[in-house]
């Protein structure tokens, strides 16, 4: 009977149509993350590859980068769970990155018809979307100090639905989410767009990113989970152009466009400064981001760089949220010279 039930559920939560999956932009690198994801202005390494293909430009001569994040929103449902596993090299005017990720959601049962909410053992649907990014990332400089770039990606992804039962935490039901498998992959073209302009200390950028917003068939009739598109705008104020003595940075990045995510709506404002010290051996960094719409979720983040030799360095972050319980970290390595 459960199962039945379980299976009315999912056709009812997914007869409407096309519904959304993200990766959100806050998923990657060390010093993004742990500046609150304020990095679209600054990227001046290979994870600008994914925050923003035209700071390339402004980067080092090499740098290389790979790294683990997981971050989730367990508090209440809907709730979400992102792991990604990723590496960049970046040596401009080119890069090169792979990203994978796995995207798993408990929905809202109370978003369920009345009649099955009723229903004696009610379920929470469930999706999960695994992928894996493979992108080549060009930048061009139109005059000085004015740069344009993208990443163009192939992207295989693995969509997964089913339900549990609502009784659970929202854990322990994206921890059933986690351990879906799915065998049907599906592929797709797609592509990130970015810009750069540096006038002195201040640093302006803007990315669209997943241009063409994938779909992915889950084989349940039309249904499909999409990564949807990002557009966002970032300033940031180096103060070691002007003064070399202090290497500061401060950021502001602000969504210009709101997005589905299996939370809800998002429309980011996220703030971050970064501070080096120890002759330039020890970066220290904090954030904090704010969802405008929907729910309106907030987070703090901190990090750190430690170079353990001149240009290689490991680095961590962490971000703890207020409410909903928002929590992750990451961590990562990179040299660059």
């Amino acid at each position: 009977m459960k199962k039945t039930i379980g299976v009315v559920v999912l056709i009812a939560w997914f007869a409407s149509g096309t519904t959304a999956s993200a990766q959100i932009l806050e998923s990657v690198g060390e010093r993004a993350l742990g500046m609150g994801g304020a990095f679209v202005g600054v990227a001046t390494d290979s994870s600008a590859t994914w925050w923003n293909p035209a700071a390339l430009a402004t980067g080092p001569f090499l740098d290389f980068g790979l790294g683990r994040q997981v971050g989730q929103l367990t508090g209440r449902l809907p709730s979400e769970r992102d792991h990604t596993s990723w590496f960049a090299i970046a040596t401009p005017p080119f890069g090169f990155s792979y990203y994978g990720f796995r995207v798993t959601q408990a929905l809202d049962p109370t978003a369920q018809p009345r009649a099955h909410r009723e229903e004696e053992g009610a379920v929470v649907p469930l999706r999960s979307l695994a992928a894996s990014q493979l992108g080549v990332t060009f930048v061009h400089s139109l005059v000085s100090d004015v740069h344009v770039g993208t990443t163009l990606k192939y992207v295989r992804a693995t969509p997964m639905l089913s339900s549990a039962d609502a009784a659970g935490s929202p854990s322990d039901l994206l921890d059933t989410g986690d351990d879906l498998s799915g065998r049907d992959a599906h592929s797709a073209f797609d592509l990130d767009v970015g810009a750069m302009a540096v006038a002195g200390a201040f640093r302006v950028g803007a990315v669209v990113r997943n241009v063409r917003q994938p779909d992915f068939e889950t084989g349940d009739g039309g249904t499909s989970l999409r990564i949807p598109r990002q557009v966002r705008a970032g300033a940031a104020l180096d103060a070691e152009k002007i003064r070399p003595s202090l290497p500061l940075i401060v950021s502001l990045d602000a969504d210009l466009r709101r997005y589905a995510a299996g939370t809800g709506d998002r429309r980011v404002v996220a703030v971050g400064v970064e501070r080096w010290v120890v002759e330039r051996r020890l970066g220290v960094r904090g954030g904090g981001r704010f969802n405008t719409v929907g729910r309106q979720d907030r987070a703090a983040t901190a990090g750190v760089s430690f170079a353990v030799r001149p240009g290689v360095f490991v680095e961590a972050h962490a971000v703890r949220g207020g409410d909903d319980d928002e929590q992750g970290w990451g961590v990562s390595a990179r040299v660059s010279f």
